[in-house]
């Protein structure tokens, strides 16, 4: 009974945990919050604009998950050295983070300026999807400097422990976001009425803000870390090495989970219009359920890292199953949820009937996968990945991805076709498989890395 204790955690651990994510998961639940707001407004104005803000919103994820890849990394660093008490070390990996994070931002809004449709051709043939698409991205072109950085700053400041400035800024942000879409969505207060592109609008607008504030906080305010703008120009050579090492791994596998979920959105949008509104239904179910998961999967990754910073490797053994666990008994919670809450929330969309029948289909996939998908994922963006084992996750993400469920997926949507069910279930067979994968890496203990400081 003590050695089952001992893994399940203590009294100690819970509550760390619980102050750290707590916050972050009420600041995910303001998110899928906000794309609730969206799709429930945009289903107004029928599938095709619902649709289209759904795939044009899949290459901004592209860059949203490159960014959490590149501020992820950089957290497995800052983290460690957070526990280590290494300051300068600390600043260096976050110079070369935002170095980064300008980099991809450059590169996104220089693609999306120039080929707004070819974009939304790459998800569907449909012309009236691709249409309203086009609009969409013309519209959230500034939104990628916007997004990274506060994004990547964010990711930063949770690393040592501070969550509630992204919690509040997460708050304002939401009521700006939903004040917005409404005005413009629907043409309010003498507004236009913009549709899709006021939606657009609309997330602009707040992603502005979140940039004002968190940077405005993290630049000139913040005296924990105290990193100013002059920060930006210090020399990193000493740093690159082991942030190459231990970061570029995350990025990318998190670009290249970006794009595998790119592909899955290619492969529902080819199966049709319905499919895809389908999808953005169950998408918003599926987050609002799992924000504890991410939250804790935050949790752990920071808790991680500060007791390997600490150099007690056998506590963050033992720590990894206690999150495990968590991960467990949280994901059983989160089907639970989406069985209680399946139903209304298809009926509250003004979607065609054809969409709401798929949506329920959808949901019936996900009350299994959503508990492998919980322990995957405090494992891979959590304790794993903080432990430093970023190669091997990667080499996860880009067999089970890419080898098992696009090309099941495929063969089940477009070739077998399949019922939905068993199409979204290929789609996401990833998650059980890496799962079981990760199970096993975390017995092993040869996740736990050492970092070298800067010299």
């Amino acid at each position: 009974m003590n050695k089952i204790k001992k893994y399940l955690g203590d009294a100690a651990l819970y509550r760390q945990m619980a102050k750290i994510a707590i916050p972050i998961s009420l600041q995910s639940l303001i998110t899928v919050g906000v794309n609730l707001a969206d799709t429930v407004m945009l289903s107004g104005m029928g599938d095709a604009q619902l649709s289209a803000s759904s795939l044009a919103t899949q290459f901004i994820t592209i860059f949203h998950i490159c960014c959490m890849g590149i501020g992820m990394g950089a957290s497995v660093l800052t983290s460690r050295f957070w526990g280590m008490k290494n300051e300068s070390s600390l600043k260096m990996a976050i110079t070369i983070m935002l170095r980064f994070c300008f980099i991809f931002s450059l590169i996104f809004t220089v693609a999306t300026i120039i080929a707004p449709t070819l974009i939304m051709r790459i998800y569907t043939n449909d012309s009236a999807i691709i249409s309203y698409g086009a609009v969409y991205l013309r519209w959230m072109i500034p939104t990628y400097f916007c997004l990274g950085f506060s994004l990547t700053c964010t990711i930063v400041l949770r690393s040592v422990g501070q969550v509630k400035i992204p919690l509040i800024c997460s708050i304002l942000a939401f009521f700006i976001n939903i004040f917005f879409n409404w005005v413009f969505i629907f043409g309010h207060l003498g507004a236009p009425r913009m549709e899709i592109a006021g939606a657009a609008l609309g997330t602009l607008i707040a992603r502005v803000f979140e940039l004002v504030f968190i940077c405005g906080y993290f630049f000139f305010i913040d005296k924990s870390i105290a990193y100013r703008l002059k920060d930006l120009f210090m020399k990193c050579r000493s740093m690159l090495r082991e942030y190459v090492k231990i970061s570029i791994p995350v990025l990318i596998s998190d670009g290249l989970l970006a794009l595998g979920n790119s592909a899955v959105a290619t492969v529902m949008g080819h199966i049709g219009a319905a499919f895809v509104a389908a999808n953005s239904v169950t998408t918003v179910v599926q987050q609002l359920s799992s924000v504890l998961t991410q939250g804790i999967s935050n949790a752990s990754g920071i808790i991680t890292g500060h007791t390997m910073g600490k150099g007690d490797r056998q506590k963050a053994q033992e720590q990894g199953y206690a999150f495990l666990f968590m991960g467990f008994a949280i994901g059983c919670v989160a089907a639970l949820i989406i069985l209680l809450v399946r139903d209304p929330i298809i009926a509250f969309y003004n979607v065609s009937p054809e969409a709401k029948t798929i949506a329920k289909s959808l949901m019936n996939a996900i009350l299994f996968i959503i508990i492998f998908q919980a322990m995957n994922s405090i494992l891979t963006k959590g304790v794993l990945r903080a432990g430093g084992d970023t190669r091997f996750l990667m080499l996860g993400d880009i067999l089970f991805l890419w080898v098992a469920s696009i090309p099941l997926g495929a063969l089940a949507g477009l070739v077998l076709h399949l019922p939905p069910f068993w199409i979204y279930t290929f789609l996401k067979i990833d998650q059980i498989i890496k799962c079981i994968w990760c199970y096993f890496r975390l017995r092993s203990g040869k996740w736990l890395k050492n970092i070298k400081p800067a010299e």
